[in-house]
């Protein structure tokens, strides 16, 4: 037998620890540096959007309203503070919320076509909004507004706990879940046509408004919510960032190295139908924001949650950012529903992973 060279200490000096090290820090550094340009990106989109407006205020006098808001006109302190302000920031945390629902969708079920919207999440949340609004299902101590979020959470989690058990069957291929995803859009998107016929002219106006995808209508509590709501989650997918990156590489191989798989599939359920939710309750549905995101930070900033995550909150962010900037100038004088803007951003984006996933296969 030919003598094969000895393998232990001798393969594992100091030298070679030093340059793994070294290596392994050069590429935190670089994505820590990547994230930081998307905040910086989101930064100036948010300011461009602030400063965008037909009102005409100069830059100058957008800041000092901004920092010295009891010494400007009334006029001039709504526009700024009751309009553009929460405009802007309702963007950032929609995007990021969406963002953040799409990179964990992608990771449990193991889709990259995967999101919010191209499988019937958006859709099932829009149906139990139009439930509240054209049939008035109400209960006793719950305000509307509440009560939107409350249907609009329950379909949602409905509509990922049916992708979940499909997804989970022994014969379901990655395009069987993209299929009954789309079974999902298309048939509550009938529902909700359904709920038009029969909605009176004052709530045909507001389901009109879900069915577009609208920032208009932001407002400070709005914002607020969804923002603590949404740093909350971001905590707790934060902490399952391990296991969701050891997930990647397959459940058994996952289960094996202790991954309690099933609890993280499901915590991870119940975090995308409440960011999901909330996000159609207040903006109406948003298109393809949950499936570009993820991948823009997984081409950036590798398969490490740690990084992956917040890169997809990020990347959802400014997305949204950009196309809420783009909705305030394509018709001068008139903001096009944003929803409109993100889905012909989206629609060849999604062509482009399908093709290229024909292509590989």
């Amino acid at each position: 037998m030919p003598h094969l060279p000895a393998s232990g200490p001798a393969s594992d000096t100091p030298l070679t620890s030093n340059v793994i090290r070294a290596a392994y820090s050069a590429t935190v550094r670089k994505r820590v540096q990547r994230l930081s340009l998307l905040v910086c990106a989101i930064a100036l989109s948010c300011l461009a959007d602030f400063a965008i407006g037909p009102a005409g205020l100069s830059p100058a006098t957008l800041f000092h309203i901004l920092l010295h808001p009891d010494t400007a006109p009334v006029t001039q302190r709504i526009i700024v503070w009751d309009i553009r302000l929460p405009y802007s920031l309702m963007a950032v945390c929609v995007g990021a919320a969406l963002g953040l629902a799409g990179a964990e969708m992608q990771t449990i079920l193991a889709n990259p076509l995967a999101s919010p919207f191209t499988l019937g999440i958006s859709a099932a949340s829009a149906f139990g909004a139009s439930l509240v609004l054209v049939l008035g299902l109400s209960v006793s101590g719950i305000p509307e507004s509440g009560m939107v979020a409350l249907c609009a959470f329950t379909f949602a989690l409905a509509s990922v706990l049916l992708l979940d058990g499909v997804s989970r069957r022994r014969q379901a291929t990655t395009g069987t879940v993209v299929l009954f995803g789309i079974a999902l859009v298309f048939s509550f998107q009938a529902l909700v046509s359904l709920m038009q016929f029969m909605a009176t002219e004052d709530a045909l106006q507001q389901l009109v408004f879900w069915t577009l995808g609208s920032l208009v209508r932001a407002s400070w509590p709005k914002v607020a919510l969804l923002a603590g709501v949404g740093c909350v989650v971001s905590v707790f997918s934060l902490r399952a960032a391990w296991n969701l990156t050891t997930l990647r590489m397959g459940e058994e191989r996952a289960a094996s190295l202790g991954v309690d798989v099933q609890r993280v599939r499901r915590a991870a359920l119940l975090r995308i139908s409440l960011l999901s939710a909330l996000a159609v309750a207040f903006v109406g549905v948003i298109g393809f924001v949950g499936l570009v995101a993820p991948h823009i930070a997984r081409r950036l900033l590798g398969e490490d949650h740690r990084f992956y995550l917040p890169g997809s909150m990020a990347a959802g962010a400014l997305i949204l950012s950009l196309s809420a900037v783009a909705a305030r100038i394509l018709v001068p004088g008139v903001v096009v529903p944003t929803g409109i803007v993100t889905s012909l951003v989206g629609i060849p984006f999604f062509l482009a992973i399908v093709l290229r996933r024909e292509g590989e296969a």
